[in-house]
C-alpha cells in the first residue's frame, strides 16, 4: 500500500512538472506510429544574440562620438573628474574610458563631424 501511494505522488510530481512545462505553450507532433504528442515549446531567451552584438556596436560608437566631438582633451578632464568621484561614477569613468575600439571610430567619425 504505501509503495503505491509513493507511485502515485511521484506521477502527481510529473503531472505538475509536465503541466508548468506545457504553460508556456506546446506543439503537436505526430509519432512514426501515429501516435500525436503535444511537447513543451522551450522558453526563449529575452535577449537575442543580434541585438547585443547592435547594443555594444551603439555604446562604442556613443564614446567615439563623445570624444570626437569634445576633443580628447577635454574627453579626459571629464574621465579624470568621474575618477574622482564615488565608487559609481568611479565605475563609469572605467567603463567610458578610451579603448582602441572607441579610438577607431573616433577617428573616422571626427572629420565627418568638423
Amino acid at each position: 500500500m504505501v509503495l503505491d501511494h509513493l507511485h502515485f505522488n511521484k506521477r502527481l510530481r510529473q503531472l505538475a512538472r509536465k503541466h508548468q512545462a506545457m504553460s508556456n505553450g506546446y506543439s503537436p507532433r505526430m509519432r512514426a506510429d501515429g501516435l500525436i504528442v503535444f511537447r513543451p515549446k522551450r522558453k526563449r531567451s529575452g535577449v537575442s544574440l543580434p541585438s547585443l552584438v547592435l547594443f555594444v556596436f551603439a555604446f562604442f560608437a556613443f564614446k567615439a562620438f563623445l570624444v570626437a566631438s569634445l576633443g580628447d582633451v577635454a574627453y579626459e578632464d571629464r574621465l579624470a573628474t568621474l575618477k574622482d568621484g564615488t565608487f559609481v561614477e568611479q565605475g563609469g569613468a572605467w567603463v567610458m574610458q578610451v579603448d582602441p575600439a572607441t579610438r577607431y571610430l573616433a577617428d573616422h567619425i571626427g572629420p565627418i563631424l568638423r
